[in-house]
């Protein structure tokens, strides 16, 4: 899809939503489109050379408006700012690494949408399920703690279990 064939699409999207089509919204959406799950900074950060006069405040806002009318979704953390998405339209869930904070989508773990259904609704319909797993990623697995607090290779911590039950 070339530049301009994507920016009418992304226009296009912001139409349907019933917003209006502004330079701001359509970086913010660009910005976001594949780049899994940025704060409103690291937005600021991809759109300020494209639209240099653009303000925090003013990605805040369009970051809200687009989260509104359904084109983002938005996360938050325990310990994290908001983070958002362009993934929409399903029921995903996240992974988080509690060292690097590294956060990856994942798919519904069991049943249809949305995943989870408590005991007792108390009268609610329930649409959506946010689960948010923490671990360890990949990257930081290697190094983990140990039950004295002192950090240990994956590697020699799992030998030691193999002595152990030898």
């Amino acid at each position: 899809m070339t530049t301009e064939t994507a920016r009418e699409h992304t226009a296009e999207r912001l139409r349907s939503a019933g917003l209006k089509v502004t330079a701001p919204r359509v970086a913010v959406l660009e910005a976001l489109a594949g780049h899994g799950h940025l704060d409103a900074h690291s937005v600021h950060e991809r759109i300020v050379a494209e639209l240099p006069g653009t303000s925090i405040q003013s990605v805040y806002n369009v970051l809200d408006a687009l989260h509104g009318a359904g084109l983002l979704r938005r996360i938050e953390p325990a310990g994290s700012p908001a983070l958002y998405e362009s993934r929409i339209g399903d029921n995903h869930h996240h992974l988080v690494c509690t060292r690097c904070h590294a956060i990856a989508d994942v798919d519904c773990v069991v049943g249809q949408p949305p995943c989870l259904a408590p005991n007792t609704t108390n009268g609610f319909t329930i649409h959506t399920a946010e689960v948010t797993f923490w671990g360890l990623c990949a990257d930081c697995r290697p190094t983990v703690t140990d039950s004295t607090g002192l950090e240990a290779s994956a590697e020699l911590e799992a030998s030691a279990e193999l002595e152990a039950s030898a």
